[in-house]
């Protein structure tokens, strides 16, 4: 029960880990502060999606569809993780079969994240660099069909790690119990490289979208006089996009960064990584609400209106003189 392991042990890490055991009141805190965000995470979450469906306007409009389906796939992503985390701390081991599901619905989110953000920062593109063309070329219909494609290019180069396990594992071998680990259960060594390249090529192109509009949008600011407030709040949204797909790769380059600490701090490696788990997993959760829940005019004012909607039917209703005397 008071085993522990790095936090961020429900990810892909290149690295052998070491098997250590908290004390139980460590390992207690540290879940109780975990299972914490994570409650507070879902409740601005699921705020958040309320606000969206409880207004026509919002799923009418593809950037906002946008939006809420990142804050949705963040919401699984964070709740699978957490969950991972308290397991590896309550059974240590499960079954190999739960462990695969676990792990593909972790690695699909992880991986839906940067290709939501290069999704909106295209979207903004077009309606601040072609706005007469951006009702045509950014419908409701074709926003759905770019999240069902964003699911498809994040889905097929992992679910062929499945595929690849079934068949060179024997039957047996999913009824068996790991340490819910991505090299426990996917082991074939060609299919870390694979990963490896597919992040590159993500990540790579990603990036390359981002700076792109960022640009582009910088320019037409500059030209157009009329349209420099929309466009400088638009190049501040893909900024900040920017510094999410940083918070993003920081997956990818934390086990070396734990490596190096783990080498200068020698002593602390429980804390090392539970502090990377927070901040490579849990901090850029909270961007998300920010960018959109607090920066964006129009979400905050149909935001603030559905939490003093919450108030007041919370609010016990006063009882007036005439009613006391029908009572």
């Amino acid at each position: 029960m008071n085993l522990s392991v790095g936090p961020g042990a429900n990810m892909s890490f290149p690295y052998q880990l070491t098997f250590i055991r908290d004390t139980f009141t460590t390992a207690f805190v540290k879940n109780l502060i975990v299972v914490l965000v994570w409650l507070i995470l879902s409740y601005i979450n699921g705020t958040l999606v309320a606000t969206f469906f409880r207004h026509q306007t919002f799923y009418e409009d593809p950037r906002y569809i946008l939006f809420i389906h990142m804050v949705i796939n963040d919401a699984i992503q964070l709740t699978v993780t957490i969950t991972l985390f308290v397991l590896s701390y309550i059974f240590y081991k499960i079954n190999v079969s739960f462990c695969c599901f676990f792990i593909l619905v972790a690695v699909f989110t992880t991986r839906n994240t940067p290709v939501n953000l290069a999704s909106m920062a295209i979207e903004r593109y077009i309606a601040i660099c072609e706005p007469l063309r951006h009702s045509q070329i950014c419908t409701v219909r074709k926003t759905h069909m770019v999240i069902g494609l964003i699911w498809f290019i994040c889905m097929a180069p992992d679910i062929t790690d499945l595929f690849v396990t079934l068949a060179t594992e024997s039957l047996s071998f999913f009824h068996e119990s790991v340490f819910c680990l991505r090299q426990n259960v996917f082991k074939d060594p060609i299919l870390a490289y694979k990963r490896q390249a597919f992040d590159i090529i993500y990540f790579s192109c990603v990036c390359l979208i981002l700076i792109f509009t960022y640009f582009r949008i910088m320019f037409v600011a500059r030209a157009i006089s009329t349209e420099k407030r929309s466009a400088h709040r638009a190049r501040n949204t893909i900024l900040l996009h920017g510094v999410q797909l940083a918070m993003c790769l920081l997956s990818y380059i934390s086990p070396s960064v734990e490596l190096v600490l783990h080498l200068i701090f020698p002593g602390r490696i429980l804390e090392i990584r539970f502090a990377n788990y927070l901040i490579v997993y849990i901090l850029p959760r909270f961007l998300s609400p920010m960018i959109y829940g607090v920066r964006d005019k129009k979400f905050r004012k149909y935001l603030r209106m559905y939490l003093l909607s919450i108030r007041c039917r919370g609010k016990p209703q006063s009882v007036t003189p005439q009613h006391q005397q029908r009572m």
